[in-house]
């Protein structure tokens, strides 16, 4: 084969370009188990984190994510299995700051450093030009702060100088282990915008958080586990659907004639009040045909509306026997049990 030379290569379409980057940017996680002594922190976990959307990591606490984001960058060897980046070992990637990302600790960084003098060491180590710091110092918003200590920052701006220290090298693959700890709310809607831009431009983004509402805002895939198993590893959409209850809602005056003809149907019907305001929600059905049932026997609505399963309810629903620490639910507390 003849090779390619740079001008034809350069010339190539812009689609096969991105291609070929999606190919070596991929997480690949095949059986990894990592055990302490007696205990098994992640157990035969194996799953795909792919290019060119934010997938989301998630688990209750204890359930092995840090662990297993750890082994993928090389901080922990395995008991078995692998954990490749672009198929490759991280330990086996030269100038790895240049193909890796990560944020794991924002206080990772010596307190007598300014934020300039971290990321110019962090740059040196891989060969990174030193322009490249004053660039994502500008990205992160810390360009006013850049010579002050790193030591005295506060957790949000400590998060925004991890930040800055996983884009250092242009990577290819980004790891977040709780990126919007300290964040406020204006940061933290910019912080996930920022990694959907990431992602969208062709990057492999793999993010977790105990923040569900945010994750569902900001993810596209998800990787649930627990006990350091997998639980789930599907869209956003999809994991929402399968683990939770859609129903729809609907408010009538003629609320009697309305129920008996829905269950004439064979939908299940419950009460609800929402706002004291008398309702029913109707399980497995969808608006359309509440609509009909409703229009075929002349009963007036006042309110026809889905309700769609939540992130959180699903999560709950599917990791609540993995959770590590359980504690009282406050019904013996609120009977004086203590």
């Amino acid at each position: 084969m003849v090779p390619e030379d740079e001008e034809e290569k350069n010339q190539r379409p812009m689609c096969a370009r991105r291609r070929a980057r999606i190919l070596i940017a991929m997480i690949e996680v095949k059986g990894l188990t990592k055990t302490f002594g007696e205990m098994k922190a992640v157990d035969d976990l194996t799953f795909t984190v792919k290019p060119g959307m934010v997938t989301g990591f998630l688990g209750p606490n204890g359930a092995g994510k840090s662990t297993t984001m750890r082994m993928i960058l090389g901080l922990d060897r395995p008991t078995s299995g692998t954990a490749l980046i672009g198929g490759t070992p991280y330990a086996q990637l030269k100038e790895p700051l240049r193909t890796v990302g990560a944020l794991l600790d924002a206080k990772w960084v010596h307190p007598n450093r300014s934020a300039r003098a971290h990321l110019q060491w962090m740059a040196a180590s891989n060969n990174i030009p030193k322009s490249r710091v004053d660039e994502v110092l500008h990205l992160v918003g810390l360009t006013e702060v850049a010579g002050k200590k790193a030591g005295g920052f506060s957790l949000g701006m400590s998060q925004r100088l991890g930040l800055a220290a996983t884009l250092l090298g242009d990577p290819q693959v980004l790891l977040f282990d709780e990126p919007v700890n300290g964040l406020d709310p204006e940061g933290i809607v910019w912080i996930r915008k920022f990694m959907q831009r990431l992602a969208a431009e062709g990057r492999t983004v793999l993010v977790s958080s105990h923040l569900l509402s945010e994750m569902a805002q900001t993810a596209e895939h998800l990787v649930v586990i627990g006990r350091g198993r997998l639980i789930a590893d599907t869209t956003v959409t999809d994991f929402v659907a399968k683990s939770s209850e859609s129903t729809v809602r609907v408010r009538s005056p003629q609320l009697d004639a309305l129920r008996s003809a829905l269950t004439s149907k064979g939908l299940t019907v419950r009460e609800d009040g929402i706002d004291g305001q008398p309702s029913l929600l109707v399980v497995g059905s969808t608006t359309d045909a509440i609509g009909d049932i409703a229009g075929a026997q002349s009963i007036v609505l006042h309110e026809l509306a889905d309700q769609r399963g939540s992130l959180e309810e699903a999560f709950m629903k599917l990791t609540g026997e993995d959770v590590q620490y359980q504690g009282d639910t406050g019904d013996d507390v609120m009977r004086g049990g203590l």
